[in-house]
């Protein structure tokens, strides 16, 4: 399996795919880059296709430091780096979405060409005058609490909240494999900074054109923060998917593939 090197204890896990610019998917929260997979072999047709597991995700090494977003950006640099990377396509799902905006922040986007956002808010947290935020204080503790005493079961039922429809058990089972790799102390960990995080005010500054793809079905992410970014990010359009929830690439693919394909095409990519 091939791993990119990060700092002593770390290694990222990569997969990649195909020739030509690159694309690179970037998972959520304690997910990781198997949820991806009926992506790889689409966009390899016609791009270098990366899929990653952020630190302690999946693959990855499991440690127990750096759990931060935007440390999970500068580990995407340093990936990015070290496989000498140009005009890159960044697809960034739930948590991914903050890392794409984190790059951003911290490193410019000379080097970026484009990005898709999956289903995310600009923060999650429900700060005042911010009532489209998934998470209030009370929220975070029951999730935090939920996680250390009652991960599998909680989980379980997390999964099932991504879907419009309800997943077939092979799927559940294999999902719920990968959400329960790490310990409850770096998925708690992790929870917490990648819910307080807020891009509101640096959404204006984003001048890559951007596709924002949010599924119709609201049991995760209101349409409502679709529909935000696409007000506050001067370069981007708004696609929704009427037969999904969190995870269009998992319940539309054929229609997300090509979505972002003609997204790509449409910018030059």
């Amino acid at each position: 399996m091939p791993f990119i090197h990060i700092e002593k204890d770390t290694e990222l896990y990569y997969e990649e795919k195909g020739q030509g610019k690159p694309i690179i998917f970037l998972h959520g929260v304690w997910m990781s880059s198997r949820f991806f997979e009926k992506q790889l072999s689409y966009f390899s047709e016609n791009y270098r296709t990366i899929l990653v597991d952020f630190r302690g995700h999946g693959h990855s090494s499991a440690v127990h430091h750096g759990h931060t977003v935007a440390n999970y950006a500068r580990d995407l640099h340093h990936l990015i780096d070290e496989l000498n990377l140009q005009d890159v396509t960044l697809v960034g799902w739930s948590m991914g979405a903050f890392v794409v905006w984190d790059y951003l922040k911290q490193f410019g986007g000379d080097n970026i060409k484009s990005t898709v956002i999956v289903d995310e808010l600009a923060s999650d947290f429900k700060w005042p005058g911010f009532d489209i935020g998934a998470f209030t204080m009370e929220t975070l503790i029951a999730f935090m609490t939920e996680i250390q005493m009652n991960r599998t079961e909680f989980l379980r039922g997390f999964l099932s909240s991504m879907f419009k429809e309800e997943c077939s058990p092979d799927d559940t089972r294999w999902m719920l494999r990968e959400v329960t790799r790490m310990p409850e102390s770096t998925a708690s960990a992790i929870l917490f900074d990648q819910s307080v995080v807020d891009y509101r005010d640096f959404l204006p500054q984003i001048s890559v054109p951007t596709l924002l793809c949010f599924g119709r079905e609201e049991k995760v992410i209101p349409v409502a923060a679709g529909k935000h970014l696409n007000q506050h990010i001067a370069s981007s359009e708004l696609v929704i998917f009427e037969n999904s929830c969190h995870c269009p690439f998992l319940e539309e693919p054929d229609l997300f593939n090509d979505t972002v394909a003609a997204f790509l095409k449409k910018n030059g990519i």
